[in-house]
């Protein structure tokens, strides 16, 4: 429960005080009104006496009287109040008016309550520092309070409880309220002053004793009458006055009479003085009760002292469907009063409001008195008390102690005799359910148990409280005796006050006490007024033992429907007791403060209700309760709009859609529409600035910037490159992909060296790009923002006229730049607007250069209609304008350690671009441009490239990540331009074809070219690294692109080696001819899927001719091999193909070139079907070397090609574009693309430099692989026939096979790798790489062998038994190195398939042989067969073992020749 000022002891003595009427002449009104007062006004501020008084008891025991109150009040013999148990109208009003009236003070100290982990603001300040939209109400609790916790006061409930004690209607069960004692006042201004105190005295007799006037009610039949003589000083006699008062205490005793001189403040005295008024405080508490109705229109009256009469909503018709609601519903906008409907109405209503005030709460009091009077009147109620009440009192107590005595004929002391009757054992008490419902019976006022119970009251109103204790004891007794269960239940409900009041606590506070008068006085006498009046003495009690739990239990248990404004102010003090226990239940306070606020609310006490749910905020939020936290947000911003505060309103609303609500979709809309319509018709919100609205949500961070034009879209046959749009998600490793393209064509452009300054361009910036630097955006290019928003609800929004709030600074780049310039008024920059939703794109267009910062978002709000719903006009009458801020968070700063130990964000920038000058703008447009291709597809296209700026363009190339793909052709060799139109390419070849000579016949070398790979674009001169593969010039025609011009270009595209789905990426660079401007260059980007199918698959072996050098140059050829290549036909016919054509075959080698094709001369035509396999042979020669050695020819290669068409079509020029320009570009692998910057290669050729003996283990390496090294590369061309839309399409293609070791196939599909094992990580100390040795494979190559013999051979077995035939074996040396050979002659075949075939002989003479080869020497060795019988035989059977000379360790490795050596034997 709450502090009160007043503490328990103090609040119930001034509850029960002795009462004492006032009679007054006329003329001593008159004395009284010129200070605006009568004269029980004048005397209440001085009813409190400050000093001690004294009385005996009937033992004679001194008994003191502290702090005594008495209560002085005019005689009304009509009754104010009615005694039927309930409130009227009146006394309802009365209490709205007092608790309406008593608010928290606006700048006071806060009250700060520290319960568990909350700190909950209980004070005036609790309405601004609990409301949800403060971010962090802790914080603001700390600002409004200082260290010391104060304890929580409600001045409203004091209020309430005085005013409703005060209103007590008088009952004859009890007498605590009774007159004791009756003031008479005469003036001494009167004629006969004695007379008027005859007639006042005979008109009190008159008025208790004539049975006419039930009320006022006297204690006692002899009431004391004390007489007054009232002078005023400033018209009477003094003198006279003085002879009157002397005569008056002749005839009433001194003791009976007093004569009071007040008004002595005169005009003359001046006005310097200041007099208190102490009367204000009494009098606006007391006005109440006769209230004024005054007018008030359009005025904030929730803030007077007498201000709006909140009615009680047990009166109030309006309030009659509240009864049943429950505080926690949420209330729909159609019939509840939280609806659009019930705010008009509420709106409506405080305009014009009726206003209940006192006259005396504008005038002053006490004008005509002074300090010296107000002493007077203060000393004249002392005097009263202790000369006259209390010795009245005590006479009254020992009179009625004897009459008790005489009665009962017990002993001469009541007080001794209730101590020897409680001494005893008790009477066992009935309890209140076997009791009759006697509430109505009645006594005589001479009844003894009345006797008792008057004596009971008076020694309580003198603080004689154990003798009150026993006598309200023994009344209780004799009142449940007789069934009077009134009175029983009133001298229970004083019998537990008073053992709560006895100083030194002998006995216990009899709690039971209590509960059985409250349950009589509501369940058997249905007097509701004085259970409420126990219930509240109770709760102190219990409170003052820190009983909070039992306190909060009797106060909820009197809480009901009767009364909305007591069960608001009862739930309020019950929900205080359960934070003011030793282990605070917070969230039962919450619960009670919301119940207490909706009571408030259904009583018409609008800011207690908003106070309450204000309070119980402070709990609720943030805690996961959502329901509870809308609930209560949507009655703060319903009451907050009655009572005027737009803020708090709009503010709670906010709240309440800010959040996910879990609310239905009804519900939420009601709740939209509600914000929309507070939003609309408050005054003066929308007067500074627009305000920032909270629907929808914007994801500030997931912004997108797009700078420059949309994409154009296609045109007929034109297809657009793709470039970057909004509509493409980003990908951060394809990101990095287009950065390492554009570093290496920037690198290209300038010499093949980034720029220190270099900036990847960013066309369109979002979270995941890089923002910490100002954006460059180009004028008279747009500005796409687009901004992504989110629905929390659960009904659709309504978003109109959306348009971006920006700052333009404008900035002249081109000369100093001059002070920054706001630009307001003069439009630089327009908006459009383009809405997608759940996103919204909006376009600036920039018209000067400048800094631009974007702010935020301005657009329209409303809300569809719900259903049903025809009085709300959604477009026009629930749509506002309001602002949404962009502020965009950076990346965390995770780099020093500052900034890991703390939370820091960098910049973000991708709203605030710097406006450059004017920038070249290309287009690329792609003609005839194939999305499916072959393997290998030889295709023919058109780019068109157009410049739609005003500004020149230069230095235009292009990047890819798989320059295999395309080429422009070759820039050194004129290339013609086949076919001359793009509009078609049937039956004609993308080649640069050659008539075939008359008389050449299929199969013969067509012609033989030299070529450099720096004229296609690859290694050598003019070309900066690898990178130089990578980049492409793009010729223009003068080098430059003017404005407006578009110029086309032929390209020719080949499709990958692999099948499947390839994406390509292009990047064309730019300059502007204008240089010097912020932006050095700019890119375009073209994303590319082409679909791959299978087509021809090429396996080539290349093995050592047998023939021996000598032959060889006796045939003009020097050192020749044999190269086979197999071609199967892999497609399946997917794509339509339905054969492929081997047209011709060429081979490209600084040493090798192909001779002739060695095929039987009947296959003239190589024809491939599906699944189809052809194998062709070729001879291939070394190349001769030519005379005069020059730098140009160290890198140029032999290109001969050979032809297998007829001799009437064309022949393909293979050393030119485009194939040799795929064949130059298909040594680098797509997948491995990345290169260094700024590093020179070699040329291929690098590969063939071998290295002379001697030099280590790897210059014998060298030696042997040298030995073995082909590097002959074959190029087969194709045409395959495909049925498209029933006409005949021949497509061309090429593919590529390297041959690089003997021996070795090679194929032109990429084996893929297979996925290697995960193995476990062994951390171990690095060893050295081991030496490179020659592999066996590349040792059984070091010797070439050829045995020379007759095809046959005739010998006379007859005569001689044993022929002889003689065998040469040469012995050549292939490597450049010194080899030690051995032959050995002692190997026969054993295999029985062998014997079968070839029969047995033996070598003659010696077996085995041990030779010494020099380099490339060639050696004779002669050798004997034997033979005994005829047949055929295979010589091949010598073993040849061969290593390096140098190299003992070496394993010896067979040198046997894979071909078998037949021989004939003939008998003769």
């Amino acid at each position: 429960m709450a502090q009160c000022v007043q503490s328990v002891q103090e609040f119930i003595q001034d509850s029960f005080v002795p009462m004492v009427a006032v009679l007054c002449s006329e003329d001593a009104e008159k004395v009284t009104r010129k200070n605006n007062l009568n004269f029980s006004e004048l005397l209440r501020p001085f009813c409190r006496l400050t000093s001690e008084g004294h009385m005996r008891d009937p033992n004679n025991q001194v008994q003191v009287v502290k702090n005594l109150r008495i209560s002085v009040n005019n005689v009304v013999t009509r009754p104010s109040v009615p005694t039927s148990g309930v409130h009227g109208p009146a006394q309802r009003r009365l209490l709205s008016e007092v608790v309406s009236a008593c608010q928290p003070a606006e700048g006071g100290v806060a009250n700060v309550i520290t319960a568990g982990d909350y700190d909950l603001n209980i004070s005036d300040c609790s309405v601004k520092a609990s409301v949800p939209w403060y971010s962090d109400w802790r914080d603001t609790l700390k600002e409004l309070s200082t260290s010391k916790h104060y304890t929580a006061t409600t001045p409203w409930f004091e209020a309430y409880r005085e005013s409703f004690l005060q209103s007590m209607p008088a009952s004859d069960h009890e007498f605590l309220n009774h007159y004791l004692a009756c003031l008479l006042v005469v003036s001494s201004s009167e004629a006969v002053p004695v007379e008027q105190f005859l007639k006042l005295s005979q008109e009190q007799h008159r008025i208790q004793h004539n049975g006419e006037y039930t009320n006022p009610k006297w204690f006692i039949p002899n009431t004391l009458k004390y007489y007054v003589l009232l002078h005023d000083m400033s018209q009477g006699d003094e003198q006279r006055a003085d002879s009157v008062y002397e005569d008056m205490k002749q005839r009433y005793g001194s003791q009976g009479c007093y004569l009071l001189k007040i008004n002595s403040h005169t005009a003359a005295a001046g006005t310097d003085e200041q007099i208190p008024d102490p009367w204000s405080q009494y009098l606006n508490k007391s006005s109440r009760q006769t209230p004024t109705p005054v007018v008030v229109n359009n005025t904030a009256v929730e803030n007077n002292v007498g201000g709006a009469p909140e009615m009680d909503g047990h009166d109030s018709a309006e309030n009659g469907d509240l009864d049943n609601t429950h505080p926690l519903q949420l209330e729909t906008a159609i019939d509840m009063p939280g609806s659009l409907d019930s705010l008009r109405a509420d709106a409506v209503e405080t305009k014009t409001t009726t206003v209940y005030t006192g006259v005396a709460a504008v005038t002053s009091h006490g004008a005509c008195l002074t300090l010296n009077d107000h002493n007077r009147l203060r000393l004249f109620i002392q005097e009263f008390t202790f000369r006259g009440l209390l010795p009245h009192i005590e006479k009254n107590i020992r009179q009625l102690n004897d009459q008790l005595v005489s009665r009962k004929g017990l002993s001469r002391s009541l007080f001794s005799v209730t101590k020897k009757l409680f001494g005893g054992g008790k009477v066992p008490e009935k309890s209140i359910a076997e009791l009759k419902n006697t509430s109505g019976l009645l006594y005589h006022p001479e009844a003894p148990e009345l006797q008792i119970r008057k004596m009971a009251d008076l020694c309580f109103l003198v603080q004689h409280y154990e003798l009150a204790y026993s006598c309200y004891h023994t009344a209780k007794k004799d009142f449940l005796s007789d069934q009077a269960m009134l009175y029983a239940a009133g001298a229970l409900e004083m019998a537990a006050v008073s053992a709560f009041l006895q100083g030194g606590a002998p006995r216990p506070y009899p709690a039971h006490y209590m509960d059985t008068a409250i349950q009589t006085y509501r369940d058997v006498c249905k007097n509701k007024v004085l259970a409420e009046r126990c219930a509240l003495f109770s709760a102190e009690v219990l409170k003052s033992q820190s009983k909070y739990s039992d306190a909060a239990t009797l106060l909820i248990k009197m809480t009901s429907e009767d009364s909305d404004l007591c069960s608001a102010l009862l739930l309020e003090q019950a929900a205080h007791c359960f934070i003011n226990m030793r282990n605070p239940m917070v969230r039962k306070f919450a619960f009670h403060m919301i119940l207490a606020g909706h009571r408030f609310s259904k009583a018409g006490q609008k800011r207690h209700a908003l106070r309450c749910y204000c309070q119980a905020m402070q709990v609720y939020k943030g805690k996961g309760w959502s329901l509870a936290e809308d609930h209560i947000n949507f009655t703060i911003g319903r009451q907050s709009f009655t009572l005027r505060q737009p803020e708090n309103a709009v503010s709670a609303f906010r709240h309440i859609l800010t959040n996910d609500s879990q609310q239905t979709s009804t519900q939420q809309g009601a709740f939209l529409r509600e914000y929309l319509y507070v939003y609309r018709n408050v005054p003066g919100v929308r007067e500074v600035a627009l305000p920032q609205l909270p629907l929808p949500c914007i994801n500030s961070s997931a912004t997108r910037v797009y700078f420059g034009h949309e994409r154009r879209l296609a045109e007929g046959e034109k297809q657009a490159a793709t470039h970057v749009s909004l509509d493409q998600e980003f990908d951060r490793d394809l990101a990095a992909v287009w950065q390492d393209l554009e570093e290496q064509v920037v690198a290209a452009a300038n010499r093949g060296l980034v720029p220190s300054t270099f900036y990847p361009t960013q066309c369109c910036l979002n979270s995941q790009t890089d923002n910490l630097h100002f954006p460059l955006a180009v004028v008279e290019e747009p500005i796409i923002v687009e901004v992504a928003f989110r629905n929390p609800l659960k009904v659709p929004l309504v978003l109109s006229d959306l348009s971006l709030l920006w700052k333009f600074t404008l900035k002249d780049f081109s000369r100093p730049q001059p002070q920054d310039i706001m630009v307001e008024d003069a439009v630089t920059i327009s908006n459009e607007k383009e809405a997608i939703a759940p996103r919204a794109r909006l376009k600036l267009l920039p018209r000067q250069t400048g800094q631009l910062n974007i702010l935020g978002l301005v657009y329209n709000l409303a809300s569809t209609p719900s259903t049903g719903d025809s009085t709300i006009n959604t477009t026009a009458g629930t749509s506002v304008r309001g602002r949404q801020d962009l502020e965009i968070q950076g990346p965390r700063l995770n780099q020093t350690k500052e900034e890991k130990t703390s939370v820091s964000h960098g910049p973000d920038r991708r709203l605030d671009p710097t406006i450059t000058p004017p920038m070249p703008l290309l287009e690329v447009f792609f003609l005839q441009f194939p999305t499916a291709l072959l393997c290998g597809e030889i295709r023919k296209a058109y780019v068109e490239f157009c410049n739609v700026s005003h500004v020149p363009l230069c230095g235009l190339r292009v990047a890819s990540t798989h320059p295999d793909f395309f080429t422009f052709g070759s820039s050194s060799l004129a290339t013609p331009l086949t076919p001359l139109s793009p509009t078609s390419f049937e039956n004609c070849s993308a080649y640069k074809t050659l008539a075939t000579p008359p008389g050449a016949t299929p199969g013969s070398v067509t012609a033989v070219t030299l070529v450099s790979a720096a004229d296609f674009g690859s290694g050598g001169g003019g070309v900066f690294g690898t990178g130089g593969k990578r980049v492409a010039e793009i010729p223009l025609g003068e080098g430059t692109l003017t404005p407006g011009e578009s110029t086309q270009l032929p390209l020719w595209l080949r499709g990958p080696d692999q099948e499947g789905v390839h994406e390509i990426n292009f990047l064309f660079y730019y300059e502007s001819a204008e240089k010097g401007g912020k932006i050095s260059h700019r890119v375009l980007r073209h994303t590319v899927f082409i679909c791959a199918s299978r087509s021809l698959s090429i396996r080539a072996t290349a093995c050592r001719s047998n023939t021996l050098p000598e032959e060889e140059r006796e045939e003009g050829r020097n050192g020749s091999m044999l190269v086979f290549v197999d071609v199967e036909n892999i497609n399946t016919s997917e794509a339509g193909v339905r054969e492929f054509h081997i047209a011709q075959v060429s081979s490209s080698s600084k040493q090798w070139r192909l001779h002739k094709c060695i095929n039987p001369a009947e296959d003239k035509d190589c024809k491939l079907t599906t699944r189809e396999r052809g194998k062709l042979c070729f001879r291939a020669t070394r190349c001769k070397p030519h005379e005069g050695t020059h730098s140009h020819y160290q890198q140029c290669q032999t290109v001969r090609r050979i032809s297998f068409l007829s001799p009437d079509l064309f022949s393909i020029i293979s050393s030119t574009t485009p194939c040799a320009d795929f064949f130059f570009r298909r040594c680098q692998p797509s997948e491995s693309w990345r290169p260094l910057i700024a590093v020179e290669t070699q040329g291929r050729h690098s590969r063939s430099q071998g290295a002379g003996p001697g030099g280590g283990a790897e210059d014998i390496t060298g030696v042997v692989r040298k030995c073995n090294e082909v590097d002959l590369d074959i190029i087969v061309l194709w045409k395959a026939f495909v049925v498209e839309d029933n006409k005949q399409v021949i497509l061309e293609g090429q593919l590529h096979v390297a041959l690089q070791t003997i021996g070795k196939e090679a194929c032109s599909l990429t084996q893929k790798e297979e996925a290697q094992e995960m193995v476990l990580l062994k951390f171990k100390p690095e060893l050295p790489p081991p030496t490179t040795r020659p592999s066996m494979e590349q040792l059984s190559h070091l010797i070439k062998t050829n045995l020379h013999y007759p095809e046959s051979y005739s010998h006379p077995f007859v005569q001689k038994s044993l022929c002889m035939v003689p065998v040469t074996l040469m012995l050549s040396n292939c490597s450049l190195a010194q080899v030690d050979a051995i032959i050995d002659l002692r190997h026969k075949t054993t295999s029985p398939e062998s014997l079968e075939v070839h029969g047995s002989f033996t070598w003659l003479g010696q077996t085995q042989y041990k030779l010494q080869l020099r380099a490339q020497e060639v050696m004779r060795l002669p050798l004997r067969a034997g033979f005994l019988h005829a047949g055929v035989y295979n010589l091949g059977t010598p073993r040849v073992f061969a290593k390096l000379a140098d190299q003992g360790a070496m394993c010896e490795t067979s040198q046997q020749t894979a071909t078998p050596a037949l021989i004939i034997i003939n008998s003769t």
